[in-house]
């Protein structure tokens, strides 16, 4: 299968690790070269960012993925850990491996655009730049590594790396409030990653694969092994399709990814961490973390107990229906600009999660693609929010009025953006809103109905912001502010680009999704997963 190695090293460890590199350069600075410290963080990134196109130009479409080994495009895989003889433990085998398919792609190479856009509206930030940019370089790292591993512990591992420069940065760089949403952002991670880890174990002792090299039995991290019900042995906690203890491990690791998505009831955490949270970080989290959540579903979850994915389809069809539902109404009683955008997160995501539980190709595609469209979609609405605070010092939505005429190029931008947002044809937004709602129908028929509520509430809650804000009488204390300059141009004109392209023309994500989207839907779908339900 596909490889790709700059100096020996596979392009994946590039493309995780640069960060790193980066960091540490950054760190040997001198604590005064505030500037150099901002374009050595943008190079980097741009190397990423470069490295992520490579991938996408060369990745071989029409391969399946998900839980096959010959599947997986540009994998490395390279022992990490090995300690024999552990008293009861036995042999301790961990590997370095990674690898991508159509699921984790487009996941790629938004974390790689997303990035290269934070550090390019940090531009202003002035307090301890150092520590700043070397912190979201690290967090850089954390994600990439998350949307690369097929090794449990490693991913893991990612998982967690990514808690701590998030924390600092909101707990320092934010705002009023920012020790109270970091620390609360961090519990709610913590405990879902302590959830995590439990069923980590549990799946570690219940799964042994034969050594190639020696010969022996070892138990084993690696996803795909963890995929195979063959590989579980018997006796063992998790093993066998019917045991009770598969339903709980499944629970448990929903919850830890539905605080990250995040599914009602364990949003909370997010509308604070976003208000408080520089407009970088917010673009973060809302155009990258939010997705961690819904592709941990969709590469560990589903595939490793399709049996209780398929049983509790219709509750996760549900909590999707309150997500669309329960976050536009939030976001429609918001009169901070700011917490309105998230809380139509709360509510985007949530068509992922309905797309997700249909189980079939339309909802799978739709939802993959929603994910990386909501993205893009969501990183344009935070920026156009922070590029309005940095000038007015406020968020008010009822604080404003008139802006287009003020500020032309910047209320064309934001047209896009809210458009889009609202799921406009011709729009990115609306491609993967239809592929989500038309696969869900055809498994849930009332919910989705029910649904689309979501869409009308979303169009009346976008307008009336675009209302308020652009249109009408321009208060006179905003007679004198500037138009969007040329850095945040370049910041939002390419994001721009991708949200019209791709609702015109999507093909090209669509082409890397589909394979992926197909041979997920039938190995959750296949053998004792259905006929549990007697289907």
């Amino acid at each position: 299968m596909m490889e790709f190695k700059i100096l020996g090293i596979g392009i994946l460890t590039w493309i995780t690790f640069l960060p790193v590199l980066g960091m540490i350069v950054v760190l040997a600075l001198p604590k005064d070269s505030k500037s150099v410290t901002r374009w050595t963080s943008l190079a980097f990134t741009a190397l990423q960012l470069v490295l992520a196109g490579v991938i996408f130009m060369n990745f071989g479409r029409g391969i399946p993925g998900v839980n096959s080994l010959d599947g997986m495009q540009f994998k490395e895989l390279a022992t990490w850990i090995d300690i024999k003889s552990v008293s009861w433990f036995g042999r301790i085998h961990i590997d370095y491996f990674v690898g991508i398919d159509g699921i984790s792609t487009p996941m790629v190479l938004l974390t790689a655009l997303i990035s290269f856009i934070a550090v390019l509206s940090s531009w202003n930030i002035e307090k301890s730049v150092k520590g700043y940019f070397a912190l979201l370089l690290l967090l850089d790292t954390g994600m990439m590594g998350v949307f690369v591993s097929l090794d449990f512990f490693l991913f893991y591992v990612f998982w967690e790396v990514m808690l701590l420069p998030m924390y600092f940065l909101i707990g320092v760089w934010g705002g009023p409030r920012r020790e109270y949403a970091a620390i609360k952002f961090f519990i709610y991670t913590l405990l879902g990653s302590v959830l995590m880890l439990l069923v980590i174990l549990a799946l570690y002792f219940s799964v042994a694969i034969v050594d190639p090299a020696t010969g022996e039995k070892m138990h084993t991290f690696n996803m795909l092994a963890m995929m195979n019900p063959a590989n579980f042995e018997p006796g063992s906690i998790l093993a066998g399709l019917n045991t009770y203890w598969r339903y709980v491990a499944y629970v448990g690791l929903f919850i830890g990814f539905a605080i990250k998505v995040p599914i009602f009831p364990f949003h909370t955490w997010l509308p604070d961490a976003h208000v408080e949270a520089p407009t970088a970080i917010s673009v973060i989290l809302a155009g990258v973390l939010l997705k961690m959540g819904t592709y941990g579903l969709m590469r560990i979850a589903f595939p490793i107990f399709p049996d209780a994915a398929i049983y509790f389809l219709y509750p996760l069809a549900f909590v999707g229906f309150i997500n669309i539902v329960y976050g536009a109404l939030c976001a429609m009683a918001q009169k901070d600009f700011k917490k309105l955008i998230a809380y139509s997160s709360v509510s985007h995501m949530g068509v992922v999660i309905l797309g997700m539980a249909a189980m079939n190709t339309q909802g799978m595609v739709g939802a993959m693609f929603q994910m990386f469209n909501h993205g893009t979609i969501t990183a344009m609405l935070f920026l156009i929010v922070g590029v309005i605070y940095d000038r007015a010092h406020t968020r008010g939505l009822d604080d404003f009025g008139g802006l287009m005429n003020q500020m032309p190029k910047y209320s064309a931008i934001m047209v896009v953006a809210f458009f889009a947002a609202l799921g406009l044809p011709g729009l990115s937004g609306f491609v993967s809103e239809a592929f989500s709602f038309l696969g869900a129908f055809q498994t849930f028929r009332w919910v989705t109905i029910a649904s689309t509520l979501g869409i009308v509430l979303t169009a009346a809650y976008m307008l009336w912001t675009l209302q308020r804000v652009f249109l009408g009488t321009l208060p006179e204390k905003w007679k004198d502010l500037p138009d969007i300059n040329g850095r945040e141009m370049v910041a939002l004109i390419p994001l721009g680009i991708i949200v019209l392209v791709l609702g015109v023309y999507p093909s090209p994500m669509l082409d890397i999704m589909n394979s992926s989207a197909n041979a997920l839907v039938d190995f959750v779908k296949s053998g004792s997963g259905l006929a549990l339900l007697g289907r």
